[in-house]
């Protein structure tokens, strides 16, 4: 039987191409439920090619559109965040991919797993804001949570067999984006779309300028906390300029496993979708006689202050990474919109765990709350400058 695939986050870049992977293999998998936040005209697009069960539109004010483009066919269409987390209870659903960006992908997450789902994950922010609830839920569902995270994914295919070894370190490996040969001083001046040029991947606006900022990889290293359940301190970040080494685990007797590709997210995509099992993937393979070199260097968390603000985060714990992603949201948005710099990013982010309520034993009220509060607060800073 074809696995059933919902996609929270259809329209966006993990969405589409996790859309690619079920056009290459139509005989493994189904498209079942689609769901987009604001992109109506693409989601109707996409259901007109796949033809869903479901499709939900977040806004609800563009639900009529949907509805009336799509009534000649078979698709049910609702609208609203509400309805986001009700299809992904689906018991005909197999395989729930969480595409959606930012906080907005937990409550569905949370109703996918009390569902029983298998969640593939690629909105990393749900387990940055709330590893502890998420990671435990799962664990009381017996629902696997699979990577998509190119990083992760790596990670996990270097852990594939070793479940009895004990890791020495995670080395999580990063670009280190566009700004990594640039002078601490020129990074005052950077634009939005400067920064909007990631050097080796095609993403989304929100995370392309997180990895700018290199907070993106202080997101990951609180996923891997979470995923893999090794200390911060183990988590290692390695800036890879070429991208080919996607992550790498070092045993405790010192030999190192790493997972290497060009760099294409419909690898890590489908791997989450068919695991354990491969299938084969269109596209370009990598020649090591073509690349010829490989480069590693240290992260310089002075230089990205976003990076040491994501371990300060972790370690303070609590409801501390819901403050750091909060506004890392507002700030990351406002620097989009040319309301602050690029280095003002960190100092909002600074400022609002400092001010935000922490709370050391948060519950998933705690979380929503202070999701709130620190939004307001970065806000205000913004505001004020």
């Amino acid at each position: 039987m074809k696995k059933r695939i919902a996609i929270l986050g259809s329209t966006g870049s993990i969405g589409t191409q996790t859309l690619d992977v079920i056009r290459e293999h139509p005989e493994y998998f189904e498209a079942h439920t689609l769901t987009a936040g604001k992109n109506a005209d693409l989601l109707i697009k996409q259901a007109l090619e796949f033809l869903p069960d479901t499709v939900v539109i977040a806004d609800e004010s563009k639900y009529d559109h949907v509805k009336e483009a799509l009534s000649p066919y078979p698709v049910k269409v609702y609208a609203g965040n509400n309805a986001l987390c009700e299809v992904v209870a689906s018991s005909e659903i197999d395989t729930v991919v969480t595409a959606m960006v930012g906080f907005s992908g937990l409550r569905p997450t949370i109703s996918a797993l009390k569902a029983h789902k298998c969640i593939a994950l690629a909105n990393k922010e749900t387990l940055v804001v709330a590893g502890e609830l998420i990671t435990r839920l799962a664990i009381e569902n017996r629902v696997p949570i699979l990577p998509v995270d190119s990083e992760h994914s790596a990670i996990f295919q270097s852990l594939v067999g070793e479940e009895s070894n004990v890791i020495d370190k995670i080395l999580l490996t990063a670009s280190g984006g566009p700004f990594r040969n640039l002078s601490p001083e020129k990074l005052y001046t950077v634009t939005p779309s400067q920064a909007l040029r990631h050097p080796n991947w095609k993403m989304g606006a929100k995370i392309t300028i997180d990895s700018a900022s290199m907070m993106n990889k202080g997101f990951e290293m609180i996923e891997a906390k979470w995923l893999f359940g090794v200390a911060p301190e183990k988590i290692e970040i390695v800036v890879h300029p070429e991208s080919i080494i996607h992550s790498a685990i070092q045993f405790e007797d010192g030999a190192v496993k790493a997972q290497m590709g060009i760099p294409d997210m419909r690898l890590p995509i489908q791997y989450a979708l068919t695991y354990p099992e491969r299938l084969s993937l269109s596209g370009d393979r990598l020649d090591l006689f073509q690349l010829k070199a490989m480069h590693f260097e240290p992260a310089d968390s002075n230089k990205f202050r976003c990076l040491q603000l994501a371990y300060d985060a972790i370690e303070k714990g609590g409801n501390m990474p819901c403050i750091l992603n909060a506004a890392n949201e507002i700030a990351n948005e406002a620097f989009r919109n040319e309301r602050i710099s690029f280095c003002q990013m960190a100092e909002i982010i600074e400022k609002t765990m400092q001010k935000a309520t922490f709370s050391n034993t948060p519950t998933l009220t705690t979380y929503f709350d202070t999701d709130i509060e620190a939004r307001r607060i970065a806000c205000d800073l913004i505001s004020g400058l």
